[in-house]
């Protein structure tokens, strides 16, 4: 029998439970890519992103020891979509291509790789224009009461707060129209390791 060898990406809202997932996922072996850590690992010095930032943004963005505040850089894009879109077409295409280089390493000896992106729809149009592709898409899903709930404890917030953070990304409920694969996370654990359980058996066929 032949094995294909597969790329899912993983995707969900802020606070739906995909860290967990992760971690699930992990424990059964699978191997997980972590965008946010490449997306963070990108902009360090002497790394791809970092002199292009400097060039675009500016000194003002260093820290006292050189390396990219990202919280100055966030400032400089908040609100910004001229800006935003600026930050994105220069840290994508670095964030792309190590995720690629990263999961054509792990499929040299592996059937699967599964890839943490939890904008995943939100950066769709550059995901396209580099050319990365993924054979399924799975989404962490989490009714948006609960969304709600578990991200005011878990950032110790006020609920508006709460929505301001749910509102910058697209909604949970059109991500769930968007999406075939679906690990319901409204449960126990418990729950949700069966859950897990189901989609891979459902990925398998």
């Amino acid at each position: 029998m032949t094995h294909y060898k597969r790329i899912y990406g993983l995707t969900g809202g802020i606070a739906t439970g995909k860290t967990t997932v992760t971690k699930i996922l992990r424990d059964m072996n699978y191997k997980v890519i972590d965008s946010d850590k490449i997306a963070h690992e990108v902009i360090l010095k002497g790394n791809s992103a970092y002199n292009d930032l400097i060039k675009s943004f500016g000194k003002d963005i260093l820290d006292s020891d050189g390396e990219i505040h990202r919280g100055k850089l966030g400032n400089r894009v908040f609100g910004n979509r001229e800006k935003l879109d600026e930050l994105n077409s220069i840290t994508h295409p670095h964030i792309i291509s190590e995720i690629k280089e990263e999961a054509d390493k792990i499929l040299d000896t592996e059937d699967i790789v599964f890839i943490d992106m939890p904008l995943l729809y939100e950066i769709e149009d550059s995901l396209k224009k580099y050319d990365f592709k993924f054979d399924e898409i799975i989404l962490v899903y989490l009714e948006e009461d609960r969304q709600i709930k578990r991200l005011m404890e878990r950032d110790n917030i006020s609920r508006e707060e709460a929505l301001k953070k749910i509102e910058s990304q697209i909604s949970i409920e059109d991500k769930l129209d968007k999406t075939r694969y679906v690990i319901d996370n409204n449960g126990k654990e418990s729950e949700l390791i069966y859950e897990i359980q189901k989609i891979l058996r459902e990925l398998k066929k």
